[in-house]
């Protein structure tokens, strides 16, 4: 004989919406993960942890000044390859380029500040952050000329000129609370001769001030080049 039940809908109701919410939830869990991925496309993970967990009203107004290095590392002469070669094979060298630079950025603990054409921005701080950067620029130098990234186009040889500077400079958000577009970044005239420093830099040379070689002379072979007047 077969056993049956009656069949009580309103549990079937019951279950069948709970389903749906548990889809939906689902659904949202995957798109948050998604969009949580495409972030970290976008935005250094230091940003990410430093403005989370904090109300964002506060976020983005805070700032701090500590102490830390700033570098500016450009590629010499890309300008006129952007100029002469197709767009598609100038992205794909730019990226290569900067894949280059930004793995030894990170192994020594740095932020890429920001992408500016075909330079990079840097930050450093914490223990050693000076000798750190120097000797993630050390490296980006000599991986850059060893590269054959741009094999195939006459007489590019690819270099690099580097500015580094160290001291007091504000960590913070710069930008529009309206537009709601902020920079997590740093400021100072600490960072404007770093930026300064590189404009100077011949290809290949990597620049710090006087007062930097004191702090790490017993650690680095440097070379006096003379004064530099600036802005």
């Amino acid at each position: 004989d077969f056993i049956t039940k009656p069949i009580d809908f309103k549990d079937l109701e019951i279950t069948i919406e709970k389903t749906i919410l548990h889809v939906e939830a689902l659904k949202k869990t995957l798109q948050a993960v998604k969009e949580n991925n495409i972030l970290r496309m976008y935005v250094d993970e230091t940003v990410i942890n430093f403005m989370g967990g904090k109300e964002m009203k506060t976020a983005l107004f805070d700032n701090e000044t500590i102490e830390g290095t700033v570098v500016f590392i450009d590629i010499c002469g890309f300008t006129t390859i952007s100029e002469n070669e197709p767009a598609d094979k100038v992205v794909s060298m730019l990226n290569a380029y900067f894949d280059i630079m930004v793995k030894e950025i990170i192994k020594q603990e740095g932020v890429v500040d920001k992408f500016l054409g075909d330079a990079v921005m840097a930050s450093f701080r914490g223990e050693y952050h000076l000798d750190r950067a120097i000797e993630a620029c050390l490296e980006i130098r000599k991986a850059i000329e060893t590269a054959d990234i741009g094999a195939g186009i006459a007489s590019y040889k690819p270099e690099v000129s580097i500015g580094i500077n160290s001291g007091d400079m504000v960590w913070g958000n710069i930008g529009s609370s309206t537009l709601k577009r902020l920079d997590y970044t740093v400021i100072g005239d600490a960072v404007n001769v770093a930026a300064r420093l590189q404009s100077a830099a011949n290809k290949g040379q990597i620049l710090i001030s006087e007062a930097n070689y004191k702090k790490i002379k017993e650690s680095f072979i440097c070379e006096k080049v003379g004064e530099i007047k600036m802005k």
